[in-house]
């Protein structure tokens, strides 16, 4: 293993000190109390404090995640990260991809390059392992804490008990001290796949977990091979399987091996059997070290409602997918992202506590849309039936020589940002304008006068008008709308125009689009902006 990696893995990152808190009787109350401090639950702390919103990361551990775990980042989290302060680390620690090859038996047929379009700011994707992302969230939080915003991660601080009540929520947390008990106003269940506060709450996941089992094994060497997406359909060095290949920093190569069903895990993990297989799939000539080894078996699973009175869930503590497609981290950052804004609003007083329902209504429907197509690539990674085989086989043979069949051929369909259709929220919409900007889409980044599109928006409520004026500022039930007026350029024009000739479009804090208009019309803005700050649900 690394020397550096090794490092990462055994000194505490945030380790547990004694807080004021544990001597307070009655407890204490904090606006929001988060449990888990993984990427999920650190991009929400670190969002909610840019907010100034009073908040406590409460977490069991005190080290970050050990291996890699998620590793590919796609472009919308990382403009969700840039927003945060972490977006250019990761970008600089990263490795940067967008081209991937898909191979059947020991023929290449077809590749892919996923943003051929250079005219935006981050990559379609990186790889960067989990304990890395983990870090520098953990390094930015503490730097806002020192800045003196309100925000504080907590280690060795395992929640024990919650017991809702209807104005706050008590937890029972163990410490190496002893217990103590805290209140929270809200509490954010970002505590992963194995929620003990989904447990504590007896809820449970609704969908499938399906009969088959990867290996994963994290190895340092230095190959040859290019920054590109490999996958694998029964290749020779692990026939009637699939296998995937990806680069991430410090020399460290991702493999996915798939084992079947029946197996034992427990003598698959054993290193040897493991240094076996990585190497006849890299050959006898490649050398190699194991930094990491897991199996994991497919799951498409999701809660049917995250919220649960004052306890929200985000990440995969509400949804787990398979790793295909990379839709698991990359969802749970777009949750925090989703959910922040509105907290702030509710805890401030300018919205209804109903608001975060809508957090419910656009994330669920994202949860959905993940779970159909990790659901559909697991479909074709492993077929269920004979006949699936034979079509699944066919499709691949197809592909090598026909460009129709190659959408057909699904070894993960990678993770792109949901579109809030029909959802509450989702307002206005203009016919002569582009699909692509359509109301309950995330903003598409663009140059502008030297200087990126996405950051000139921000994370406020704003106005954006292209080849039009508005105000420079709109003040609606206390809540600021801020304005960016911009000239349309031939990208701008594209992206955001279509056949219009001039654009007022609505972004809500997350940079979701919540309504766009021809020309400025004072009142249709302040209508969209009523419906959040009196807020009751669908069809508002």
């Amino acid at each position: 293993m690394l020397a550096n990696v090794k490092k990462i893995f055994e000194e505490p990152l945030y380790p547990y000190l004694r807080s004021v808190d544990q001597d307070e009787n009655p407890p204490v109350q904090k606006p929001v109390i988060i449990i888990g401090a993984g990427p999920v639950g650190l991009t929400l702390a670190i969002d909610l404090a840019l907010k100034d919103i009073q908040v406590v990361v409460l977490d069991d551990n005190e080290k970050v995640s050990f291996g890699s775990r998620a590793i590919c980042f796609a472009k919308r989290p990382l403009e969700i990260l840039d927003r945060l302060g972490v977006g250019e680390q990761c970008i600089e620690k990263g490795v940067t991809w967008s081209k991937g090859k898909v191979f059947f038996d020991e023929r290449q047929v077809y590749d892919f390059d996923l943003l051929p379009d250079p005219d935006h700011k981050r990559p379609a994707f990186i790889n960067l392992q989990q304990y890395y992302l983990e870090t520098f969230l953990v390094q930015r939080l503490e730097k806002l804490k020192a800045d003196g915003k309100p925000v504080e991660i907590r280690g060795k601080n395992k929640v024990t008990s919650i017991d809702q009540k209807d104005e706050f929520v008590i937890l029972q947390i163990d410490t190496p001290e002893g217990a103590y008990a805290m209140q929270a106003q809200w509490v954010v269940a970002c505590d992963g796949a194995a929620s003990s506060v989904r447990s504590m709450l007896a809820l449970e996941f609704q969908g499938r977990v399906f009969e088959d089992n990867f290996l994963i094994a994290d190895v340092v060497m230095d190959a040859k091979f290019p920054t590109e997406r490999w996958f694998w359909f029964d290749p020779p060095f692990n026939r009637g399987q699939s296998a995937l290949l990806h680069k991430q920093p410090d020399n460290v190569w991702r493999i996915d091996l798939q084992l079947g069903w029946d197996i034992d895990k427990e003598a698959e993990l054993k290193p040897e059997k493991v240094k076996a297989r990585v190497q006849k799939m890299l050959g006898d000539d490649v050398k190699f070290d194991l930094e990491w080894v897991s199996i994991y078996t497919f799951q498409c699973r999701a809660m049917e409602n995250f919220r649960h009175n004052r306890v929200i869930f985000a990440g995969d503590s509400a949804h787990q997918v398979s790793p295909f497609g990379a839709r698991g981290a990359n969802s749970g950052i777009a949750d925090a992202d989703n959910l922040a804004w509105k907290l702030k609003l509710v805890l401030d007083q300018l919205a209804p506590e109903e608001l975060l329902d809508s957090y419910v209504e656009e994330r669920v429907l994202a949860a959905r849309e993940n779970i159909l197509n990790s659901t559909r690539s697991t479909d074709f990674i492993t077929p269920k039936s004979k006949m699936s085989g034979i079509f699944r086989n066919a499709v691949l043979e197809l592909a090598e020589q026909s460009e129709f069949a190659r959408p057909l051929v699904n070894s993960g369909r990678l993770s792109v940002p949901s579109v809030y259709d029909k959802c509450s929220l989702t307002g206005k919409d203009h016919p002569d304008m582009p699909a692509i900007t359509r109301p309950g889409a995330p903003a598409i980044d663009a140059p502008v006068d030297k200087k990126w599109l996405i950051d000139l928006v921000g994370n406020d409520f704003q106005l954006l008008a292209i080849n039009t004026k508005v105000p420079d500022m709109l003040q609606v039930n206390e809540i600021c709308i801020k304005s960016l007026i911009i000239e349309a350029t031939d990208i701008v024009r594209q992206r955001y125009l279509g056949n219009a000739k001039s654009a007022v479009y609505l972004l809500r804090p997350d940079q979701h689009i919540m309504a766009r208009w021809l020309e400025f019309d004072e009142q249709a803005v302040i209508q969209e902006i009523k419906r959040i700050t009196r807020y009751s649900g669908r069809g508002n």
